[in-house]
């Protein structure tokens, strides 16, 4: 069973390590349907998790028909968890419009709930690293932290770890560091975790690969093979015979930006193209932390050389007739290292602007079929259409989904090839004879 399922990419994973989805929890109805699509055997509640206790564990227990719950699957919302979502909080805090704990991140409390009902064999949570420090108001509404709020719920009766993954440690071509909790009421593998078996598979890749470990897979060599895209122009923005390998065409000021940009910078660092001057000296940008604890961007990054006075080709704005340095991050209008994998895809994987989002070599953003690519997505059977979404009094059909809910969706997943890994971990831990 799966808890804020997502558009289930995630659940692709398990199901190849053997296990069936039987129902999913998914408040967002486009999500929901998408998951209707890629498993109609399951029983999909479009419904906020708070409210649905009840159903869905009567409707699971209806499905399971006496036998054992394998796994229960759980992705809270991470944005009261992650970095983004803790400076935008402090900021809110600040400013008086949410309270310091975010009431979000007790939404685990009611998945906890289902889970303690249900009692699976095995219980995995994914999240951010971020969740480790996260402080949320228990059923008692005493402030704890969030993971002992987890595993004292579950005591005595289930006994896990909570484990930093980078994720192309298990040779997906992307750099996803990701929070995996595991517990477990298999006594088998509860003795195996007691005598040090880690309850998350071994890596099979490493950035300094030894020991027999393979090296990390790279974004230049999972995009091998990808038509050659440029974002200048419509016509070479898109390629017909590849399903949702097109871009968005950037406007001259963006592309020019991007053009000047090396593998592995920010067009903020971009040096002056003037042909009798190409200065490489002016200064890059940069940001620093505040007396408040506020990261920012520092305001005084040359726009010009500051050798010859030349524009350089630096993301900047108007105003008034006057240009200046737009703000921005550091990784803000950055392009991917052509050598390492990706960087983590997001929901702004289609925005230039967005954190480290330009292709490694061609003068565009990731496509979003080169997106499915990095996020192991094309490894498995996935439908993006025909869906039927409900809204108001009936359901809205539309033929595929559209481009905007497919990169949200993309950036929201787990990649399913580490759950696949995972899945078959957990199968082994429970039964080693299982292949």
């Amino acid at each position: 069973m799966s808890l804020f399922s997502g558009a289930g990419i995630g659940d692709l994973g398990f199901r190849a390590a053997g296990a069936q989805l039987l129902c999913a929890c998914e408040i967002e109805e486009d999500r929901a349907a998408l998951v209707r699509l890629n498993f109609p055997g399951a029983r999909v509640f479009s419904e906020d998790v708070c409210g649905v206790g009840d159903r869905f564990v009567e409707a699971t227990a209806v499905e399971l028909r006496g036998r054992e719950l394998f796994l229960l699957s759980c992705t809270a919302p991470c944005q009261g968890m992650s970095k983004n979502g803790q400076g935008t909080l402090r900021k809110n805090i600040r400013s008086g419009q949410r309270p310091p704990l975010d009431p979000r991140n007790r939404l685990i409390l009611p998945a906890l709930q289902i889970a303690s009902r249900l009692r699976p064999r095995w219980i995995v949570l994914e999240n951010v690293l971020a969740m480790r420090n996260t402080i949320v108001e228990d059923e008692a509404r005493m402030a704890r932290s969030i993971l002992d709020v987890v595993f004292a719920s579950l005591a005595p009766e289930y006994v896990g770890e909570a484990y930093d993954v980078e994720l192309a440690d298990y040779g997906v071509p992307q750099r996803r560091q990701r929070l995996i909790t595991v517990l477990t009421r298999d006594p088998l593998a509860q003795a195996r975790q007691r005598a040090g078996v880690p309850l998350v598979p071994p890596p099979t890749h490493g950035k300094a690969p030894c020991l027999g470990l393979l090296p990390w897979v790279s974004v230049t060599r999972a995009l091998e093979g990808y038509p050659p895209l440029d974002a200048i122009d419509e016509a070479r923005a898109a390629c017909s015979s590849r399903p949702f390998h097109r871009v968005p065409v950037l406007d001259p000021k963006k592309y020019e930006w991007a053009r000047h940009t090396p593998p592995g910078k920010s067009a903020f660092d971009n040096q002056c193209i003037n042909p009798e001057c190409k200065h490489q000296g002016n200064r890059i940008h940069g940001a620093s932390h505040g007396a408040d604890g506020i990261n920012r961007a520092h305001r005084n990054t040359p726009l010009y050389c500051e050798r010859c006075g030349s524009l350089l080709p630096r993301p900047y704005t108007e105003e008034e007739g006057r240009r200046r340095i737009m703000s921005g991050y550091t990784s803000a209008y950055k392009r991917m290292g052509a050598n390492l994998p990706a960087p983590a895809l997001t929901r702004n994987l289609s925005y230039a602007c967005s954190d480290q989002k330009l292709h490694p070599s061609q003068h565009r953003v990731l496509s979003l079929a080169e997106a499915m690519t990095l996020q192991t997505i094309d490894r498995y059977p996935y439908h993006w259409g025909p869906l039927k979404v409900k809204r108001g009094r009936g359901p809205k059909a539309c033929p595929v989904a559209p481009d905007s809910l497919i990169r949200l969706v993309i950036g929201e997943s787990v990649p399913p090839f580490f759950l696949e890994l995972l899945g078959r971990h957990l199968r082994a831990l429970s039964d080693p004879s299982a292949t």
